[in-house]
């Protein structure tokens, strides 16, 4: 097997910085990474200040650990938030840094954990930490990419030694978001953003009142768009007019529908990773916009947690179209983690849906997007629906059907 390169390794931490998060002179940067990826961490934080970060703060965190905290301290505890903690989401919310998360999450890292208690306890925390994160919202950069944990390794390749594991998942990662030992990966992905742009104008120009999608896994269900909704794909501007990417790597179009109004049956084609756990071969019934009955192999019972965490959670936040010639999908490789397997297929989101999915975003407040449709909730939960002969029709307002997908693809209008 062909070992990947430091200095490969370090054209990614440095893609992550400069096309990930955008990292502007005089910024502060905050990354977020798990214990074992100290030295991964090092490199961004390096080419961080290269960016010209004022500065940078790590925090870390530990499956093994937030597990020990809910087996062991109260639900009072885990619901209170300190005064030095909320003092930091202020400082945070005026602050505005640049956030960096690396994800190298075990899918199995919290097996075991008492649901009842961590919900409780998430929400507790929700209400003290949503006003800051609302303050937040488009107003700064952000971005999700990940490196290869051990464990995860081995969920992905459990036929491998650990090390060959985790190498072939380097080489995998890599692969997804375009990181080659000889090319520069910063221009290819200004070539793919601009290609989103193209794609996502298709999409916009027809202002699809709703989409049906159907296949024979037992999918058939119907959504409706918000008048005003628009598709979102690739990178982002935030309300300063910085350009970021917000997922690496990404192949997704987005919108946010219009609250409260769906209607059938969607079936899972992926397992899902849900805090720490994974939820197999399950399906969601939808009625008036909200998941009224559901059904799960293994995981039922997250599910059930899932849906229940608050109003918002039994609606829908999220469309996202992905074909089946993505080239993740093309890797034939289950991630066990949302961040890959949603670019590997069409999926739904559950909860919270996207501000920057209404034309004239800039000019709105709160009270605009609930009106117009923008579900709220704690939780924002990706799951896979894309499947080979998937077919996905587009209603215009004035009745025209505009055929989207066709056998699991773009028909060749919108590629």
């Amino acid at each position: 097997m062909i070992l990947t390169k430091k200095s490969t390794i370090k054209k990614y931490a440095k893609l992550i910085v400069r096309v990930g998060a955008n990292v502007q002179k005089g910024q502060t940067v905050q990354v977020y990474a798990d214990v074992d990826q100290a030295d991964f961490a090092a490199l961004v934080v390096d080419e961080a200040y290269k960016a010209g970060a004022k500065k940078v703060n790590v925090e870390w965190g530990c499956d093994a650990i937030m597990k020990l905290n809910y087996r062991h301290a109260s639900v009072k505890t885990l619901s209170t938030i300190l005064p030095w903690q909320e003092e930091k989401m202020k400082w945070q919310s005026e602050e505005l840094p640049a956030r960096i998360m690396i994800d190298s999450s075990d899918p199995d890292g919290l097996k075991g954990i008492n649901m009842d208690k961590m919900q409780k306890a998430s929400r507790a925390r929700y209400k003290v930490s949503k006003p800051y994160s609302e303050k937040m919202e488009n107003r700064h950069q952000w971005t999700i990419a990940a490196v290869p944990g051990e464990a995860w390794a081995k969920k992905v390749f459990p036929g491998l030694r650990k090390s060959q594991a985790v190498e072939k998942l380097w080489q995998a990662i890599l692969e997804t978001v375009y990181v080659t030992d000889d090319n520069d990966p910063i221009e290819v992905w200004n070539q793919v953003n601009e290609d989103f742009k193209h794609k996502c104008a298709k999409l916009n120009a027809y202002h699809f009142e709703r989409l049906e999608y159907k296949s024979s896994n037992g999918t058939d269900f119907k959504v409706w768009l918000m008048p005003r909704g628009r598709w979102c794909g690739g990178g982002e501007t935030d309300l300063n007019g910085r350009y970021f990417n917000p997922n690496m790597p990404t192949i997704e179009v987005f919108t946010t529908p219009e609250k409260g109004k769906a209607e059938g049956k969607v079936v899972s084609t992926k397992p899902l990773s849900y805090q720490g756990q994974l939820i197999e071969n399950f399906w969601f019934e939808f009625k008036d916009g909200k998941v009224v009955d559901y059904g799960a192999e293994k995981g039922k019972e997250l599910l059930e947690k899932m849906v229940t965490m608050d109003e918002g959670a039994s609606m829908i936040g999220e469309v996202a179209l992905v074909p089946c010639e993505s080239p993740i999908n093309k890797q034939n490789i289950l991630y066990y983690n949302t961040l890959f397997d949603e670019n590997a297929s069409c999926h739904i989101a559950l909860g919270r849906g996207f501000n920057d999915c209404v034309e004239g975003f800039e000019e709105l407040k709160k009270e605009d997007f609930d009106a117009m449709g923008v579900n709220d909730s704690m939780i924002h939960v990706d799951f896979m629906v894309g499947s080979p002969d998937m077919s996905i029709v587009g209603y215009t307002h004035d009745g025209q059907a505009v055929q989207i997908f066709e056998n699991g693809n773009f028909t060749a209008e919108f590629n």
